[in-house]
């Protein structure tokens, strides 16, 4: 069984789960969630510190990540991968343009 084939019994047997409603009951019901807030990240690299290294950070203190230079940046919902992209600026801030999304099947598989 390939991995699109498992993501798609994964999604019918959600389907199974859930009760059927009508479509005009079922946007009702899930409309109160649109407005749950999320904490969105974005992660530039990660990395492990002893306690000692750690006390001795100061100013100026250069901590190297797990990441290349140039790799996509980890987009996450909270604490989930969702997608990835690259760093830009946008009216001096901070954003990311997003590269590669994953699909709701692979959003499913992360949460377990």
């Amino acid at each position: 069984m390939t991995d699109k084939e498992r993501g798609d019994d994964l999604a019918g047997l959600i389907d199974d789960l859930v009760p059927k409603q009508p479509k005009e009951a079922s946007a009702r019901s899930v409309e109160f969630l649109l407005d749950v807030p999320l904490r969105v990240t974005v992660e530039l690299g990660r990395t492990k510190m002893r306690i000692h290294d750690l006390l001795r950070l100061a100013k100026g203190s250069v901590i190297e990540l797990d990441k290349i230079a140039g790799e996509p940046l980890d987009v996450r919902v909270n604490g989930h991968l969702v997608a990835r992209g690259e760093a830009v600026i946008v009216n001096d801030k901070f954003g990311v343009r997003l590269s590669d999304v994953l699909s709701a099947t692979e959003r499913i598989r992360s949460l377990r």
